[in-house]
């Protein structure tokens, strides 16, 4: 399928932010010097997330070691990291009163642990200042290092979510230095650590349904429990472009396979990102 127009149908208009609580989580992220992959990523559901006072925090830095073609954070060198994150991420969360945090961060290749202790620390961080709150964490792959992956897990976030992005056809076109199988094989780590497992993918990047239950299949068979499915959205014209808007009719077929497929929690419509609705499934 050819590229296609890059006016967005209807069902993608999202809100434009708005309102006091949204202005209240901008003002702490802002002070705080807190990075967001709701404004590095261009989420379309920064309005409504920021708007009932959650927001995915991304930390390590603002630059990722890795350059995928569907990402909008900014790719080089990044910057030293800073030990003292874990305690202002900590501290905003308290401030913005959010009863369950997203944590997300850059790969960061260049250091020898990929940021796995500052990982474990803010997690730790955020427990010991939120007692009541419950954590998300979105990790990087960590080059499959099942050490470096244990670390998040002796944290004990409630959930552990890696995407796997795309298919298996689509992986090496698509992510700069990830794999298909390795990302499989991270789940399946997480999994049975006894940690609640979550993945994601988008969809508009050239895959045909059959590789979308293919794919679901293969999560399915490594025990992830949580799937998420969103349609991509071109972030700039330097970045890979859209092949196809899926329609909402189409979204709500995966779910229903997802459900019959056997997961515990499926999102599935043009909006989703893999953090939309995190608080549902924590339980």
């Amino acid at each position: 399928m050819g590229e296609i127009s890059t006016r967005k149908p209807h069902w993608l208009k999202t809100k434009v932010p708005v309102g006091k609580q949204y202005i209240g989580v901008r003002e702490i992220v802002e002070k705080n010097k807190l990075h967001t992959i709701c404004t590095s990523g261009h989420c379309p559901n920064m309005a409504e997330c920021w708007g009932v006072g959650t927001a995915t925090l991304m930390i390590l830095g603002d630059i990722c070691t890795r350059a995928c073609k569907f990402c909008n954070v900014k790719t080089g060198r990044p910057l030293p990291a800073d030990w003292n994150e874990p305690d202002r991420v900590a501290e905003s969360i308290n401030k913005m009163g959010v009863k369950h945090a997203v944590i997300t961060s850059v790969d960061r290749d260049d250091l020898d642990d990929g940021g796995a202790e500052i990982w474990a620390l803010t997690i730790k961080k955020i427990k010991e200042v939120n007692p009541d709150t419950t954590i998300e964490t979105l990790i990087p792959d960590f080059d499959g290092n099942t050490e470096l992956i244990q670390k998040v897990i002796d944290a004990k976030p409630e959930v552990i979510s890696h995407n796997l992005e795309t298919v298996r056809r689509i992986t090496p076109i698509i992510r700069s230095k990830a794999r298909y199988e390795r990302s499989l094989d991270v789940l399946e780590y997480i999994v049975k650590s006894g940690i609640r497992s979550k993945t994601g993918i988008m969809v508009g990047l050239g895959e045909t349904e059959a590789e979308i239950l293919e794919t679901m299949d293969d999560v399915r068979q490594r025990g992830v429990e949580v799937f998420t499915i969103g349609q991509y959205l071109q972030p700039s014209r330097h970045h890979l472009s859209v092949k196809e808007f899926v329609t909402p009719e189409q979204f709500e077929k995966y779910r229903i396979e997802g459900i019959r497929k056997g997961f515990r929690h499926i999102e599935s419509s043009p909006l989703v990102r893999s953090s939309y609705h995190a608080e549902r499934h924590v339980k």
